[in-house]
C-alpha cells in the first residue's frame, strides 16, 4: 500500500527509495472501522491523514437542529483533518467518520515540520499539493454560491465519478447543499 502513498509525492517531487523512506518513518499506520469517528469535535486532533483505503466524511453538526454540514469527503490518495485544529494545536471543530473500513497513515504537526525544513522536495511537494486544495475550495465554494442545484450534482459526477455509487446518497445530498428529495429528481434526469 506504500506504492500509493509514494506515487502520490512522486507525481510532484520525485524521490529515492531512501528519501521516500525516510519520510515515511515519520508517519504511523492507522486502521479505523467503518461508522468509527476518526476525528471528534472537542478532541485535539494530533495527526493528519493520508488515506490509503476507504473514504471518510468530514462535516459539522448543527447544535440547535442536529443537522450535519458534509463538507468534503476523502477516498484513496487524499489527505483529511481538521486542518484549523491540526495546525493551531486545538480541539476538533469539526467531525470525521469513516463510511467504509479505512487504512491511513497518519503525520503529527512536529513530524510534518520536521520533514519540510529537511526535505527540500518534502516542503515543494505540500506547497503544491496546499495551492491544489486551495483552488479546489475556491472551486467548491463558487458552485455552492452560484451555482444550481443542478450545477453542483452534474459537477459532483465529474469530478469524483468513483465516489458515487460509494457515498449513500443522503450524504451527497448534504455535501451539495440540497434535499434528498431533490438529489433524487437530479439523478433521474
Amino acid at each position: 500500500m506504500a506504492h500509493l502513498f509514494r506515487d502520490h509525492i512522486e507525481a510532484v517531487s520525485p524521490l529515492t527509495d531512501e528519501e521516500f523512506s525516510y519520510i515515511l518513518s515519520h508517519f504511523i499506520v492507522k486502521k479505523a472501522k467503518k461508522h468509527s469517528f476518526l476525528i471528534q469535535e472537542g478532541d485535539p486532533v494530533r495527526y493528519e491523514y493520508f488515506v490509503m483505503k476507504g473514504c471518510l466524511k468530514a462535516y459539522l453538526v448543527d447544535g440547535n437542529t442536529g443537522k450535519e454540514f458534509i463538507y468534503y469527503f476523502a477516498a484513496e490518495d487524499w489527505w483529511i483533518t481538521d486542518r484549523e485544529a491540526f495546525f493551531k494545536q486545538e480541539a476538533a471543530t469539526i467531525n470525521i467518520d469513516c463510511l467504509e473500513d479505512c487504512e491511513l497513515l497518519g503525520i503529527t504537526l512536529e513530524n510534518r515540520q520536521k520533514l519540510c525544513a529537511e526535505s527540500r522536495k518534502y516542503e515543494h511537494f505540500l506547497l503544491v499539493k496546499s495551492n491544489m486544495g486551495y483552488i479546489s475550495l475556491q472551486k467548491r465554494l463558487q458552485m455552492m454560491i452560484m451555482g444550481s442545484a443542478k450545477d453542483r450534482y452534474e459537477h459532483f459526477i465529474k469530478n469524483y465519478p468513483n465516489l458515487y455509487d460509494r457515498i449513500p446518497k443522503v450524504f451527497i445530498a448534504s455535501y451539495l447543499g440540497v434535499s434528498r428529495e431533490t438529489l433524487s429528481r437530479l439523478y433521474k434526469a
